[in-house]
């Protein structure tokens, strides 16, 4: 992240661990309600923290993927699953402030996936959205599918789309000619405080009518 200066690189960064972290919780807390073994519970932590950003990097011809190159990333997953197995009955009562960070995780990963394709490909926004979501919604697709659920992406509030309006943010902002730094922290806020917003109020994108 070139573009960057030191002090906004170390916030993304930390921010991006902590968002890989939040991920990874509500990994192992899918792994527990369907009876994992603390196997399964960390590798559902890993795949739900990691699999965006690892799907993202082989989509864009990025080798190895930064899960592979930078060991703090599963470090945190494996840990993140180990705590939660210990300590499941005691955390399982903040289960909604697991999900605020989850709404951050949401939005940094939204926009360090727009950002590493902007930085490849440029104004292409195709590359741009489609980094950005796979990252951001990558991992927990996989983390309901392994669990025979369908993915909440589809079926319940604000999460997907909150992604792609983000995603819009991001490249609007560099179209008006403003810089990287203002379009990644711009995008990050607006996604953050949608899902927020659409978890408090139980917003839902229209659904087709039944008989």
């Amino acid at each position: 992240m070139t573009e960057f200066s030191l002090p906004i690189q170390a916030t993304i960064l930390i921010l991006d661990l902590f968002g890989t972290m939040a991920f990874a919780v509500t990994g192992a807390f899918k792994a527990i309600e369907h009876k994992a073994d603390i196997v399964g519970i960390i590798l559902l932590a890993t795949i739900t923290g990691v699999a965006g950003g690892t799907i993202r990097d082989v989509v864009m011809g990025h080798f190895p993927p930064h899960s592979v190159s930078d060991p703090y990333y599963v470090v945190i997953t494996v840990s993140t699953g180990i705590v939660i197995f210990f300590l499941y009955p005691k955390m399982q009562k903040h289960w909604n402030l697991f999900l605020k960070f989850d709404a951050i995780g949401l939005g940094v990963f939204t926009a360090i996936g727009a950002t590493f394709a902007y930085q490849i490909y440029g104004m292409n926004f195709l590359a741009i959205a489609l980094a950005g979501m796979v990252t951001a919604i990558g991992g927990g697709i996989l983390r309901d599918m392994f669990v025979n659920e369908v993915p909440i992406v589809f079926v319940k509030e604000l999460y997907a789309s909150a992604s792609f309006l983000g995603i819009l943010v991001f490249y609007a902002i560099l179209a008006a000619g403003s810089n990287l730094e203002t379009a990644t922290i711009s995008s990050i806020i607006v996604v953050t405080v949608l899902r927020l917003v659409a978890m408090k109020y139980n917003w839902n994108l229209p659904k087709a009518r039944e008989r």
